[in-house]
């Protein structure tokens, strides 16, 4: 089945997105400068719509149909992510205890580089045990942003 391509401009640079009627294969950030798309296929109309919602705050959790392309081990590891609440993160630590693979924390940290589905298989709410942020295929300033735009966080007013 053919995959549709376009490329959607977002607040943290342009995303090109992948897809067909089976689901969305990718969703990855370009560093390239590129024209977006102009007019966007049917069956990418649902994701398009949950990112720029997600972008505007909006939403907070994601429905569309995603058919992610990897090992068993790598869908799990993916799978488990999407278990993170939005505004939350978990170290791979905690994501291996949950996948009931204690040791496996390298091999999770390897699935989650490879997950080709920013945002929408959240690899960005994972950080480091000591609570900094770790690698992040998008970039660290991307996952800065992602989990500050997250962030449940409302500064109070003192008065």
């Amino acid at each position: 089945m053919k995959l549709e391509k376009i490329k959607i401009n977002t607040p943290l640079g342009v995303l090109k997105i992948n897809g067909n009627a089976e689901g969305i294969h990718s969703v990855i950030f370009s560093n390239k400068k590129s024209p977006v798309s102009k007019e966007i296929p049917k069956v990418l109309q649902e994701c398009v719509q949950q990112l720029e919602e997600y972008f505007e705050g909006t939403r907070k959790e994601f429905t569309v149909k995603l058919n992610p392309q990897g090992t068993e081990f790598q869908r799990k590891a993916w799978k488990s992510l999407q278990t993170i609440p939005y505004g939350k993160t978990m170290s791979y630590s905690e994501q291996s205890n949950l996948l009931n693979k204690p040791k496996a924390i390298r091999a999770v940290a390897n699935a989650n580089g490879k997950n080709l589905l920013a945002i929408l298989v959240p690899c960005h709410r994972i950080i480091g045990s000591d609570g900094s942020l770790t690698r992040y295929a998008g970039g660290l300033e991307r996952k800065d942003w992602l989990l500050n735009h997250e962030s449940n966080i409302k500064q109070q007013a003192l008065f």
